[in-house]
């Protein structure tokens, strides 16, 4: 029986993932979303393309490969359908090469809305939602108040959302919200209608037939291992579990069936919304790398937040992963600086520490550096290790040494052929 490969991101989000799973999709027979909902962005460029998928799995440019929404997402109709459709003004015919889980929760229009209210509610405290109704639906699949894909296909779904929809209208009622359901209504059970048009499966048994029969399969994770709900800098975290723990609660495929674990992180870090961040630079270097990067959220459009790379941060997150290879992304974008800084070890209560500890908030902690040698050139056009400057196959060496894990793949520039192969 074939193992899952796992792939995630190890910072804060917005790593590259969908770029790497589409360079990666030639080599599986199936790309299974795990986790998250319409809050992930997943850039892909190639052609002289550029798309930004939310919920579907960002196989789904590659003929042959079979592409699943597994039951650990949760789903907008609303956002599916506009993706479907765009996808289709691209000649991509999604029918069929994409399963959704019949286990897989609904965004309703009423989860937007306390999602809203919510955040709105807590002023300068707030945690930097992407306000598209993901914490709600989570809190309705673990309070058992959830819809589901496969409550479609019954005659009772529209009872079963009156009902969970008066339970949020109570909840709407203790904040001072104004909204019109009225007219969000339509347009979401006209994306139910158009859902319907997809297969919906038991992909758990799906997934674990196709590995028994060898297929090879990728599980795709969203946001990244920073932002999980046990693991990340809580509570300005995602509503899910985004570590390779969660691929098996998310697809239904159990712990030893887990193969290679892939972790994409960035030559720099990046965080949006929120939260700590202990290397980020809130100067001009930092404003830097974001123009440089283009670095505004694909999904909101909000300025990252800009930071060395965190060396304490990333070895936490291969550990709680297992990752056994990485993949460095945007390389290119450090290629205008003569020196670079890479975090250490932290200052935390006056003690140095070469781990992440409790809590990474800038009042208990401050990072140490170390300076490396910048490559100043252009890698852009780069298409071989060979052709590779020696600063950064320095910075390369200097990075396995420090989390001893081996990276596998540098990425030079956002197109799929920007791909450089370490091994």
């Amino acid at each position: 029986m074939n193992k899952a490969d796992v792939l995630l991101g190890l910072q804060w989000g917005d790593e590259g993932k969908g770029k790497i799973v589409d360079v990666l999709t030639p080599s599986y027979d199936i790309i299974a979303r795990f986790q998250g909902g319409p809050n992930a962005g997943h850039t892909l460029e190639f052609n002289g393309i550029k798309h930004v998928l939310h919920t579907i799995p960002s196989g789904i440019f590659h003929p042959t490969a079979i592409n699943i929404v597994g039951n650990g997402v949760v789903i907008d109709p609303v956002i599916f359908k506009k993706e479907i459709d765009a996808l289709a003004s691209l000649g991509v015919d999604v029918s069929a090469k994409l399963l959704i889980s019949k286990r897989a929760h609904l965004i309703l229009p009423t989860h937007r809305l306390i999602d809203a209210a919510s955040e709105a509610a807590k002023g300068k405290n707030k945690i930097g939602s992407t306000l598209k109704g993901i914490g709600p639906t989570y809190m309705d699949k673990t309070g058992r108040n959830g819809l589901r894909i496969g409550d479609i296909e019954t005659n009772e779904f529209k009872e079963k959302y009156n009902t969970l929809v008066e339970k949020h209208k109570q909840l709407l009622s203790f904040y001072n919200f104004d909204y019109n359901l009225s007219e969000l209504e339509p347009t979401w059970f006209e994306a139910i209608e158009s859902l319907k048009k997809l297969q919906f499966v038991d992909t758990e048994h799906y997934l674990n037939t196709a590995m028994q029969n060898g297929k090879k399969v990728l599980a795709e994770g969203a946001q990244g291992s920073l932002l999980d709900v046990d693991f990340g800098s809580y509570p300005f975290v995602t509503s899910s579990n985004t570590i390779c723990a969660g691929a098996c609660n998310g697809l239904g495929i159990a712990p030893n069936k887990i193969g290679n674990v892939i972790g994409i992180f960035k030559a720099y870090c990046t965080r949006v919304g929120s939260g700590p961040f202990p290397t980020e630079l809130e100067n001009e270097t930092g404003e830097k790398i974001r123009q440089i990067g283009r670095e505004f959220g694909s999904t909101t459009g909000r300025p990252r937040r800009t930071g060395w790379l965190d060396i304490p941060a990333l070895k936490y997150a291969i550990m709680v992963n297992g990752v056994t290879e990485l993949m460095m992304m945007k390389a290119d974008i450090l290629s205008d600086f003569n020196t670079i800084e890479v975090c250490t070890h932290y200052n935390h209560n006056g003690k140095v520490i070469d781990y992440l500890p409790y809590n990474i908030d800038a009042k208990y902690l401050t990072p140490i550096t170390t300076p490396l040698k910048g490559w100043n050139v252009d890698l852009t056009q780069m298409d071989s290790k060979a052709k590779l400057p020696k600063e950064l196959l320095e910075y390369v060496s200097y990075i396995e040494k420090a989390v001893n894990t081996p990276i596998s793949i540098v990425s030079v520039g956002p197109d799929r052929s920007q791909t450089i192969r370490m091994k």
